[in-house]
């Protein structure tokens, strides 16, 4: 037998197995979730029909615990997320369809979190879209991405062909939450460059799903001059390059001139036949929307704008007990009194 005809069979076997495994995985992960549901609506109706209270519970899991001892997962702790996720889900196929797609702890997770059912599936779908851990699932709930995401102000629908506008507004987010950095307010753009450039994995964590990072302060030569983009990526679902241009302060209208000759600079000497029109994203630290809006308004290339937020330098408990700009002001003015009064204050011979 050629080895080359058992190394496809064996690789076809291989994925085959993989793909069954994973199937498998998935299906007792629904199953059980879709368990902890049904238990948690019997505990529910057994509540409402006999009118047991809270102690049941705590009999519930010593007497399960007992029966399948085995098993993990019915602690009284975990009974009350039982019960807690069919009240907040009584449809059964909303569990089926979505939830059971998803870990336990994930649901848990959704629980403890948030209130919203909307914002409950909005983020169990992209959960199951993303393959998001549980820690990054938190971490994307507790910086309202849901809020964030699709609303920076671009051009995208003017500038790029349906359905790449849609695709790339909704990858966009406004605000940028770069809390894992610790930067005070008073640096440099390119401070805030090598910050994210060393935080790398938490940025592209941030920018999403897709981000390759190419390099920072890219270079290109043309006409003989030097020009550098703070910040060069791909993105692999989009099929196009990704220019980011890092600002310290507050949007101006000539960044937008700027972004868009970086934009045809890499079209024409980076961008591939196959490859979709190059986007920019200005991040600065705040924008007026109609100043930004007409700076995007008669640009022919696809722009976003979009502002950051980052971490306080300072400890929050620091903060809490600094004096704010009036107190300070009012502190030095009743020092400024005490010490004129003292200047012009009789002096004692004694």
């Amino acid at each position: 037998m050629p080895d080359n005809y058992y190394d496809d069979f064996l690789r076809d076997l291989k994925e085959r197995i993989r793909s069954a495994q994973v199937r498998a995985a998935l299906s007792v992960n629904r199953e059980l979730v879709l368990l902890y549901w049904q238990l948690g609506q019997d505990i529910l109706t057994r509540q409402r029909q006999q009118g047991w209270g809270a102690k049941v519970i705590t009999k519930l899991s010593k007497d399960l615990r007992q029966a399948f001892p085995e098993m993990k997962g019915f602690s009284r702790t975990n009974l009350l997320y039982m019960r807690a996720f069919a009240e907040a889900y009584p449809d059964e196929q909303i569990v089926q369809a979505v939830l059971g797609q998803i870990t336990w702890y994930h649901n848990i997770a959704l629980l403890d979190k948030l209130k919203s059912l909307d914002e409950r599936l909005w983020y169990a779908q992209k959960t199951v879209e993303h393959g998001w851990s549980r820690n990054v699932l938190v971490h994307q709930i507790e910086t309202n991405l849901h809020r964030r995401l699709g609303a920076a102000l671009t051009n995208f629908e003017q500038t790029l062909p349906k359905p790449q506008s849609e695709l790339a507004q909704q990858l966009l987010k406004d605000p940028y939450n770069f809390d894992f950095l610790s930067l005070g307010k008073e640096v440099l753009e390119r401070d805030l460059e090598h910050a994210l450039v060393n935080h790398i994995r938490d940025f592209l964590l941030e920018l999403g799903v897709g981000f390759a990072f190419v390099g920072s302060q890219y270079h290109l030569e043309i006409d003989g001059d030097d020009f550098y983009i703070d910040l060069l990526f791909y993105h692999l679902r989009l099929r196009c390059y990704v220019v980011i241009d890092l600002k310290m302060k507050e949007f101006q209208p000539e960044y937008s001139g700027k972004m868009n000759f970086y934009i045809s600079a890499v079209d024409d000497l980076l961008r591939h036949p196959d490859d979709q029109p190059t986007i920019g994203i200005i991040l600065c630290r705040g924008k007026k929307k109609t100043v930004a809006e007409y700076a995007l308004r008669d640009l022919n290339k696809p722009i976003g704008i979009s502002t950051y937020k980052l971490k306080d330098s300072l400890p929050q408990t620091l903060q809490d007990n600094l004096p704010t700009l009036e107190q300070l002001e009012i502190e030095l003015n009743t020092v400024a009194s005490e010490m004129q009064a003292e200047i012009t204050r009789p002096q004692s011979l004694d």
